[in-house]
């Protein structure tokens, strides 16, 4: 346990090294200028030459990409990420508040799909052949093969502008001050969160229908059958516990595609959470802002990938040597 703690550790830090060399080099190679970006195109054609050199050095903008990444790896050692450029404001500060609007979408986002993911993988594979299988296939295929961000601009159409059953976006109604109800941002997360949940459905649906099928051909299964007992409860008794595995472990593993389409859905619903805060660290060339997130992004794929792991011995004893 000791050595796989510690394998653990010395990945995930590998991991943040390679994440924030990697961004702090793709910022440097961007062709936005981070001091045109943020004071804008008017003020920056008025100001002077000298007043633009300020700018660039109070901001590093010319500074080498190895000697911006050794001194913000200095600072983020004694735990500061630095400052950002857009949001004038501590990078971990930034990053903690979106993070913690994110936190609720994401949440429910990744356990509607995994849910709904199974169900429909399960009846899918449980009736093969049968209308319901063609649905949830046809369903699944046509997700796959759908952009997020069109899914997500149709439904603000249908939901929220011809229905009005939704809020046009943000996560607190227009003009709120101070504490806001749960059940109103609830409110205001419930089609972001059911859109985005939709992006992780196709291929747990599948993946289990796949599994379903090889479960219910099983020699176990047939002794069942034999007895007596019809597929529901096959499949609850026998095929639950063979199923659940290896579409909670995938469903881990796509944690980082529900981070991804959540930069997408937060564009489209002007939700303030950590995907809107990456487009606009992006188009102000914020290279610590984007570091932040890369890093925060990464360490939730990272653990996704170790819940996986940890999941798959709870479930499965055969998986942490108990059974031989």
């Amino acid at each position: 346990m000791t050595r796989a703690v510690a394998r653990a550790a010395a990945r995930f830090a590998l991991l943040m090294l390679a994440v924030s060399f990697l961004t702090f080099f793709l910022v440097s190679v961007s062709p936005i200028d981070p001091v045109q970006a943020n004071v804008g195109q008017a003020a920056y054609a008025a100001m002077s030459p000298e007043r633009r050199a300020q700018l660039a050095e109070r901001w590093d903008a010319g500074t080498p990409v190895l000697e911006r990444y050794g001194a913000w790896l200095a600072d983020a050692v004694r735990g500061d990420l630095g400052e950002s450029l857009r949001f004038n404001a501590p990078v971990a500060e930034v990053v903690g508040e979106r993070l913690g609007n994110s936190a609720l979408l994401l949440a429910s986002s990744w356990l509607i799909a995994g849910a709904a993911g199974l169900a429909l993988g399960v009846a899918a594979g449980a009736r093969r052949g049968s209308w319901v299988d063609r649905a949830v296939c046809a369903y699944c295929y046509l997700l796959s093969a759908t952009p997020t961000f069109w899914i997500a601009l149709v439904a603000l159409m249908v939901f929220s502008v011809y229905l009005g059953w939704f809020p046009l976006g943000f996560s607190v109604p227009i003009g709120a001050a101070g504490a806001v109800p749960l059940a109103e941002r609830l409110y205001h997360m419930a089609l972001p969160a059911l859109v985005l949940s939709l992006t992780g459905v196709a291929n747990v649906a599948l993946h289990t229908r796949e599994k379903t099928i090889d479960v219910l051909g099983s020699e176990f299964v047939r002794f069942a059958r034999s007895r007596g007992e019809g597929t529901g409860a096959v499949v609850r008794r026998h095929g639950l516990r063979n199923l659940v595995l290896p579409a909670l472990t995938l469903q881990c593993a796509q944690i980082g595609e529900v981070v991804g389409g959540s930069i997408l859905v937060e564009q489209v619903f002007s939700y303030p959470g950590l995907g809107q805060a990456a487009v606009t660290a992006a188009l102000g060339g914020d290279a610590p802002l984007l570091v932040g997130i890369a890093l925060a992004t990464a360490a939730l794929v990272f653990a996704g990938n170790v819940l996986a792991d940890v999941l798959s011995r709870v479930i499965d004893p055969r998986l942490r040597g108990e059974v031989r």
